[in-house]
Formats: C-alpha cells, sequence, structure tokens
C-alpha cells in the first residue's frame, strides 16, 4: 500500500487535494512515509554484543495495515475480560443502494442514524415476551463502511450475548443457541426508524418514497461462544480497507488486488486505475 501511495499519491493531491477531506490528505502524506526513515528512526541495541540497529518509525495511522496489528491485540485484550460466558449473536443492519449516497454526503447524521436506528430496533424486539423478554441487552456496535472491492457501502455490525436482564433486573434471561429474534420484522422496524430518524433532520424528500417500501437485508447469525466472535469482530474494529497481503501488483498506472465474493473462497483479481483505486481506499 506505501507504494502505491508513493507512487500516485502526489497526483492524485495535484487534481483533487483541494476538494479533499483533511484527512484524506493526511492519509496520504503519512502513510507514504510509513517506515521510510522519513518520520525519524528508532534506536535500539543488543544486550549482548551492545551492536546498535536502526529502524525507521512506523506512522502509527489507523489506516495503515502496517500498523494496526499490536493495536488489534490491546483491544482484543481488553474485551475479552468482558465477556459473559455465554454464547453470542453478530448481527449487521445494512442500508439500500439508493440511500448510500445520502448517508455519504451526511455522514455525521447518517452513521448516527444507523447506530441508533439499529440497536433500538433490536432492544424493541428483544422486549417481546415470545421472545427475550429484555430490552437490557449487552452489546458492541461497530460501523463498516467499506465491501470487498471496496466499494462504499455502509453497515452496522452489532455483537450481541444470547439473553439479557429480566425487567426487574434480578435474573438472567437467555436466548437460544441459535436464536435471538426474527430478522424480517427486526428489518422492518429498523427500516420504520432510519425514515423517522432522516425526516426528523429534514433528509426525508431526498428519499425516493419507494426506499421505504422495499425489503432492507438485516442478517443474524450463531457466532459461538465470546472468544470466537471477540476475535471475528476485532478483525472488523482495527481492519484497514485492504490489506497488503491482497495487492498484487502497481504498475503502468493500474492497481490489481485480489478480493472473494460473498459466499466464495475462490480469489478473484480486480484490476482499477490507480486514481479510482485510491479513491475507493480514501472513502
Amino acid at each position: 500500500l506505501t507504494d502505491v501511495l508513493r507512487q500516485y499519491g502526489p497526483a492524485y493531491l495535484q487534481e483533487y487535494g483541494r476538494a479533499m477531506p483533511a484527512a484524506h490528505r493526511q492519509a496520504i502524506e503519512v502513510l507514504s512515509r510509513c517506515r521510510s526513515g522519513e518520520l525519524g528512526y528508532a534506536l535500539y541495541r543488543c544486550t549482548a554484543c551492545q551492536t546498535w540497529q536502526a529502524v525507521p518509525r512506523s506512522c502509527g495511522n489507523r489506516h495503515c495495515p502496517t500498523c494496526q496489528g499490536h493495536k488489534t491485540r490491546q483491544w482484543l485484550d481488553k474485551q475479552m475480560q468482558r465477556r459473559l460466558p455465554c454464547p453470542y449473536f453478530l448481527l449487521t443492519f445494512t442500508v439500500p443502494e439508493e440511500l448510500r449516497r445520502l448517508i455519504r454526503s451526511n455522514q455525521r447524521l447518517g452513521y448516527e442514524a444507523m447506530f441508533q436506528s439499529s440497536v433500538a430496533a433490536l432492544r424493541k424486539l428483544a422486549a417481546d415476551d415470545r421472545y427475550l423478554g429484555s430490552t437490557d441487552l449487552g452489546l458492541l456496535a461497530v460501523l463498516h463502511t467499506w465491501g470487498r472491492t471496496l466499494e462504499y457501502h455502509p453497515h452496522i455490525h452489532l455483537l450481541v450475548p444470547a439473553g439479557g436482564l429480566s425487567r426487574d433486573t434480578d435474573q438472567w434471561r437467555a436466548a437460544p443457541c441459535h436464536f435471538l429474534v426474527p430478522v424480517w420484522p427486526l428489518s422492518v422496524i429498523y427500516r420504520g426508524k432510519m425514515r423517522d430518524t432522516l425526516k426528523a433532520a429534514g433528509l426525508d424528500e431526498q428519499v425516493h418514497p419507494a426506499v421505504w417500501r422495499s425489503d432492507w437485508v438485516v442478517h443474524c447469525e450463531a457466532v459461538g461462544d465470546g472468544e470466537n466472535c471477540l476475535e471475528y469482530l476485532a478483525r472488523y474494529v482495527f481492519r484497514v480497507a485492504i490489506s497488503n497481503g491482497r495487492l498484487v501488483s502497481c504498475d503502468d498506472g493500474r492497481v490489481v488486488f485480489q478480493y472473494k465474493k460473498v459466499g466464495s473462497n475462490r480469489w478473484r483479481q480486480m484490476t482499477l486505475q490507480a486514481s479510482e483505486f485510491l479513491r475507493r481506499f480514501l472513502q
């Protein structure tokens, strides 16, 4: 990734720099200097032979695939101490493609709406005595904004223990190991809460009415015990848009990278113009 940014970042900045968010410009400038020596050096000395070794400093940017490993481990260790001795579910809340442009243009409000609507929808359905009969749920909510080929695809992941506290908070109400709540009613409630939130913000007029009549996709799956699902989620919390291992080449103004389609384990390759690759990575 550093090679891509060093080769094509300056031209991208020259063409789009004035219109780019500050965070995008900073990512190009900092990541392209990671471990190049431009950020300085750290000196290490061998305690046995007293030999000094100079190591180029890392950038530490959260979008750098080289600098995220230890942060992932630190976060995971902290969450492991908090996990409950029960099964967990991973829920994914998406938005229709017709809404993505609006959310991308209003990210602060749009992402907040997705967080609040997904959590509120889950709590409303979980309160039904036919399912969990509890609104006191433990959960982690994580925003993920890209798909496997780096397209803009905002969605929310909720990591939820299989149970909650009773209404008098006096006992634990466990959910069956393979069922939390039905996803179709959950998607309907989520859609309604998103509509109400965007309407309150005055953005509903920019949404075609058919969006509120279409089926929204919400997914729920059992992910085993706390350890497995937290390790799974840690890869989302600290995963950058693309890892170095997926990059194949960056020559002649083009970037080639690998990806897998949903439901397939076969690696495929995609070739993009360098400017389009940088646009997808930065967003």
